[in-house]
């Protein structure tokens, strides 16, 4: 079997200028030049969000860009399997999480997604695309800032994007640890990455000193732990 990657990304093209979360990110693809499958399931295929990432990549001669999309599906389930299983990196966008999850488990491409992981492709996202891989996820697919428990359950435990630029993001996602409605599990301020092998946390990034990435869980007394994690300025 071979070792399984996914990387969370507080960050990225469609935010920053400089590149750096991205590659990094590109760094851990198992080619020198890696096939690249964006997926902006979440914003509804927004066409704007699509080539706002081809434009970021398109240039790059470390690897071959792609999208798929599935608002407009081209590919029948033969072809579609295909493409999936021959990226190296699958990309998944921001957006609604809720959405996402249940577009994708209507094509099946949640268990491609598996499938994928499972043979080594790293998988990767940014806000909706970094909730999706885990277990449960702090989301505002549903208005308020809520906790959604069925994600992928590909990392164990919970994911809590935009952990200091989204108000309220920092108790609301504490409080739903703290009561037990979301497992223990992993914060991300703005401009950090996390990446994840074979399930534990084998490095952490940032782009901005003051930006960290938590492990946040329940404590014995109703409330919760949160404890930064060492991490590389890029």
């Amino acid at each position: 079997m071979s070792e399984t990657q996914v990387a969370l990304l507080g960050g990225g093209f469609s935010t920053d200028d400089d590149g750096l979360l991205d590659d990094w990110m590109l760094g851990h693809a198992r080619t020198s030049r890696p096939r690249v499958c964006f997926l902006p399931t979440a914003s509804g295929d927004a066409a704007g969000y699509a080539e706002m990432f081809l434009t970021a990549f398109a240039p790059r001669r470390n690897c071959t860009p792609s999208v798929l999309s599935l608002f407009r599906r081209e590919f029948d389930d033969e072809a579609l399997r295909g493409h999936l299983l021959a990226q190296d990196v699958i990309y998944v966008g921001g957006g609604n999480t809720a959405n996402l999850l249940a577009v994708w488990r209507t094509h099946g491409v949640d268990r491609l997604l598996r499938e994928a992981y499972d043979r080594g492709t790293l998988l990767c996202g940014i806000s909706a695309g970094a909730n999706c891989w885990a277990q449960g996820s702090h989301t505002d697919s549903f208005g308020p800032l809520t906790f959604l428990s069925d994600g992928l359950g590909l990392l164990p435990g919970s994911v809590c994007p935009h952990y200091d630029s989204e108000p309220g993001r920092r108790p609301s996602y504490q409080r739903s640890v703290a009561t037990g409605a979301l497992p223990g599990g992993w914060a991300l301020e703005d401009g950090t990455g996390a990446l994840f092998t074979d399930g534990q946390v084998t490095e952490v990034v940032t782009r901005d000193p003051a930006a960290h990435v938590y492990r946040v869980e329940r404590d014995a007394a109703g409330g919760v732990r949160e404890r930064p994690l060492p991490s590389r300025l890029l």
